[in-house]
């Protein structure tokens, strides 16, 4: 099966809604990759999408991308260079441990969601939204 059939219309139009609503309070641009299976390491596969998303191409280099891969039970949290320069080094940790946590319970839309809101609300500390932000990047899920 599609990962893109893994989830109900409703699923998928609640993962756009949590973007959209954590992008409201930053420049941040945040984007969510599924696929089912990552054949190469999940961080390199991440690194793949993220460049195959063109995320790295916004103003502040502030894109974030939540990557999933199904059926591997993979998961992964890239920023951009813009991003990981003024945050510390674990802070994608405790965003990543919580996601898990519900994908665990059986709770992939739940866990993905939760994931962006919270991305959204770190990201609003150091790329606050601004009065002249253009929405830089889609944000309806990608599927491959």
């Amino acid at each position: 099966m599609s990962p893109e059939k893994a989830f109900t219309q409703q699923q998928k139009d609640a993962m756009v809604a949590a973007i959209k609503q954590a992008e409201k309070d930053t420049s941040g641009e945040i984007r969510v990759h599924i696929e089912n299976r990552s054949k190469i390491d999940v961080l390199d596969r991440a690194a793949d999408v993220f460049a195959h998303l063109n995320m790295h191409k916004t103003a502040q280099r502030n894109g974030v991308l939540i990557y999933v891969a199904l059926l591997d039970h993979k998961s992964a949290i890239l920023g951009d260079a813009g991003i990981n320069a003024k945050v510390p080094a674990d802070f994608w940790d405790s965003i990543m441990k919580n996601m898990v946590a519900k994908f665990k319970e059986g709770k992939i839309t739940e866990g993905i969601c939760e994931a962006v809101i919270t991305a959204g609300e770190q990201l609003k500390v150091y790329f606050p939204y601004q009065t002249d932000d253009v929405n830089e990047l889609p944000d309806e899920i990608s599927f491959q």
